[in-house]
């Protein structure tokens, strides 16, 4: 099974765009391919984990030896990976712990306002943004969509100041309505 598991990672790692790819994915699709789960399994999670490595490793002393112009890029593909790893972690951590959720891209789930909608926390680009929006659902997974707000800590930080006047204007409007 493991030379299976083995072959079916490379070879996902051969055809993908390296910019786009992470450790989830690859296990998700390996797993997909086999008809296996690899996920739950954590000696298979640590299987893909050291095939992905190895991929990259090699992958990268091959292309060492071109232009020293795409360097950049191996250590921005090393970063995505070990990102992905670190958040996978945490997320293990926080599920032992009985903490946090965490939807498909890794975001943390403040809270779900409704069954399509919810306010999450994101890294991107390295900037902690907290993130309003409504989601729908592709393939069984919650995906977010266009109709939504991302602000950043500042602009976060001026809105929640403004909570206290939004709920009184609320109450007043609510009052004349009724």
């Amino acid at each position: 099974m493991e030379r299976e598991i083995e072959g079916a990672v490379i070879e996902i790692l051969k055809n993908a765009d390296m910019n786009e790819m992470t450790e989830y994915k690859v296990r998700k699709m390996a797993g997909e391919k086999l008809a296996v789960d690899l996920s739950s399994n954590p000696h298979h999670k640590k299987l893909v984990r050291s095939v992905v490595e190895s991929f990259l490793r090699s992958k990268n002393a091959e292309e060492a030896e071109e232009a020293e112009a795409s360097k950049p890029q191996h250590d921005e593909q090393k970063v995505v990976v070990q990102e992905e790893e670190e958040e996978e972690e945490e997320e293990e951590e926080s599920k032992k712990s009985g903490g946090k959720e965490y939807d498909d891209d890794g975001d943390l789930i403040i809270c779900r306002l409704s069954n399509r909608r919810r306010v999450t926390i994101q890294d991107f680009r390295g900037k902690t943004l907290v993130s309003i929006r409504e989601y729908y659902e592709k393939d069984g997974k919650q995906l977010p969509s266009s109709k939504g707000i991302s602000l950043t800590a500042e602009q976060w930080s001026a809105f929640s100041n403004a909570v206290p006047k939004i709920e009184e204007a609320i109450r007043k409007m609510e009052s004349r309505l009724n």
